[in-house]
């Protein structure tokens, strides 16, 4: 079986390790827009055309099923890459997962872009999901692009930022981009004195969906004959450097000892 991803960047990372996990013998597509990185400051029509070419470019390979594993691109073009692609491959977005956090039932947190943060797209998942709760979002200025140059600083300051817009009393967070599932390790870390808090990212969740509509099934055990194949910008390439400071990048190369060993893997990401 074979698996496409789609995203500007490096966001694309946590949904293929998910599929890696659940399917060690899937192939996986990585088709990314370097030169149009990041997706969240342009315009609709913009984001569009580029998550599209994306796509479109993965479609050439023919998978069984291409997951588009950006929250900006799922909001402005997923109606139309699966006009562009359906039936004959699946098409999945990605949602935060509102839905889980808010079944929790306590209060909780929306770390998303700007961009994202205050849309009519999030207040309506969070109408639909989550009426009458207490929900706090919280713009993290910066941090999707620390985490495309995996500028550990960067990280650091972007995160710090927003730990200090985020309550005292929230009880869990969800995370609203793609990218942020790469460094829960230093949010966990700066969260720390809310207590346990659990995070709730997509990737599993888009993962399951993904298999579900190619009717195939979750085969951690099967053997690790996956293989790789990255797109920038329609054309094959190479993991960019960056890339490779995150251990789920290690996972798709082969390493997956070490994605167990990482800190980024301290606090379990719940799933919707």
């Amino acid at each position: 079986m074979k698996i496409a991803l789609v995203d500007s960047g490096l966001g694309l990372l946590a949904a293929a390790a998910a599929v890696r996990r659940q399917r060690p013998d899937a192939a996986l597509l990585l088709s990314g827009d370097p030169e149009g990185m990041p997706w969240g400051p342009r315009d609709p029509q913009d984001i569009t055309a580029r998550a599209l070419a994306c796509a479109r470019a993965a479609a050439r390979y023919r998978p069984d099923a291409l997951i588009v594993a950006c929250n900006t691109a799922s909001v402005h073009a997923l109606d139309t890459i699966r006009a562009a692609l359906e039936p004959d491959i699946p098409v999945i977005g990605t949602v935060p997962a509102i839905k889980p956090a808010a079944a929790a039932g306590a209060p909780f947190a929306i770390w998303a872009t700007p961009a994202t943060t205050g849309s009519p797209y999030q207040r309506r998942l969070i109408a639909e999901f989550a009426a009458g709760a207490t929900v706090t979002e919280v713009p993290c200025h910066g941090l999707a692009d620390a985490v495309e140059r995996a500028d550990a600083r960067a990280v650091e300051a972007a995160v710090a930022a927003a730990a200090e817009l985020t309550p005292p009393h929230t009880a869990a967070l969800v995370l609203g981009c793609t990218h942020y599932e790469l460094v829960t390790g230093p949010i966990a870390e700066r969260l720390a004195h809310l207590g346990p808090l659990p995070l709730y990212g997509s990737a599993d969740a888009v993962a399951a969906q993904a298999l579900r509509r190619i009717g195939a099934a979750p085969a951690p055990d099967a053997p690790a004959t996956g293989s790789l194949l990255v797109l920038a910008g329609g054309r094959e390439a190479s993991l960019p450097a960056a890339a490779l400071r995150y251990p789920e990048t290690r996972s798709l190369t082969g390493d997956a000892n070490q994605v167990a060993a990482s800190p980024d893997r301290a606090r379990a990401i719940r799933s919707s």
